[in-house]
């Protein structure tokens, strides 16, 4: 069974545990940190587990060069890549607000550190766990530093190749045991065809002691939920109160609605999921009674009669009597009583 640990305080992932369900708001609150409250009681009302934010100390982040060159996307907030990425980053304080009122509302609050200072900051405020995202997998000096903090990771695997992945575990493993890796394909949207599920099967191969999970930016919510029947234990996906807003997240977020259907179909499955112990169900008794079938008399049987199949057949019969799949143990068996034309041979006439 995979390795279970405790995600956040009473919220353990892996083995039988149900799937952690992560709504991504990122920066899709628009820099308005009312909107981010809104996403966050949406995330709770929808019956996710954490709301996750994405915290950058942009001059720890990018080059100034970066920071500097002219921004002109129709996403852009700002006339400078600088301005834009200021116009949506929540200083300290209102990380902390926004903290509060999270736990206020009873729902998980992290984000994920998108540079070492920003870790030291979601580390200062007491984050239940650090969501390494897909650009840091590669940054294995970031990644060593996260792991030494000792609280629980989450890293996505987002353009990285699988000898990376297998760096991530070697660095991170022998530090802080308490991680899972995600599948993830870093395009938004993500067309089907690149996202890869059959991933997870091998990450959870190469990786047995750890939970695997599922990022995704694809459209709907199809995939995310066949994830989870693969054996993801964590789900993470954006989210957004209107698709139509400006922002390159957006199309690749769920609304309302939606992050609604992935938790209860999500919670549906895992219910389906059920045990791996083929058997007969006491729910199914009642198609038993009226449509399970026996093994009756082909032709009539008198009294003392030796058995061969010739004389058998399967019928649905009233009484029961001998299953179908013990025809074959019938044979050579001798009735004690007559048996007539289409009745059910009983125990206690053979």
């Amino acid at each position: 069974m995979p390795l279970e640990f405790e995600l956040c305080p009473g919220r353990p992932v892996g083995g039988n545990h149900p799937c952690f369900i992560i709504a991504e708001i990122g920066q899709n609150h628009q820099g308005d940190l009312e909107t981010a409250k809104k996403m966050i009681r949406m995330a709770k009302d929808c019956g996710a587990d954490c709301a996750k934010f994405q915290k950058s100390e942009l001059e720890h982040r990018f080059i100034k060069r970066a920071l500097d060159r002219p921004y002109t996307s129709k996403h852009s907030w700002g006339e400078t890549y600088g301005d834009h990425k200021r116009h949506l980053e929540f200083s300290h304080d209102q990380y902390r607000e926004l903290q509060r009122y999270a736990t206020e509302i009873g729902i998980f609050f992290t984000a994920s550190g998108m540079d070492e200072m920003a870790v030291e900051f979601l580390h200062e405020i007491g984050v239940p766990f650090f969501k390494v995202a897909s650009a840091d997998a590669s940054n294995f000096p970031y990644l060593e530093k996260t792991a030494r903090k000792g609280r629980p990771m989450v890293i996505s695997g987002g353009m990285q190749s699988m000898d990376t992945m297998h760096r991530v575990y070697e660095i991170v493993k022998p530090i802080n045991p308490n991680f899972c890796i995600l599948q993830c394909t870093s395009a938004y949207p993500l067309d089907p065809e690149h996202v890869n599920l059959r991933v997870i099967k091998t990450f959870q191969e190469a990786f047995p002691d750890i939970p695997i999970g599922y990022s995704g930016h694809e459209g709907g919510i199809a995939i995310s939920i066949a994830a989870v029947a693969m054996g993801a234990k964590v789900v993470e996906r954006h989210v957004t109160l209107d698709k139509s807003w400006k922002g390159s997240d957006h199309l690749a977020s769920l609304e309302p609605s939606e992050l609604a259907e992935l938790v209860r179909s999500i919670r549906l499955v895992e219910m389906a999921m059920g045990s791996p112990v083929k058997q007969f169900l006491p729910c199914e008794k009642g198609c038993y009674d009226k449509l399970g079938k026996s093994v009756v008399a082909k032709v009539h049987i008198p009294a003392g009669t030796v058995l061969s199949l010739d004389m058998l057949t399967v019928k649905v019969a009233e009484p029961h009597g001998f299953l179908p799949e013990e025809i074959f143990k019938l044979e050579g068996k001798t009735v004690t009583k007559e048996i007539q034309v289409d009745e059910t041979l009983t125990e206690d006439a053979v």
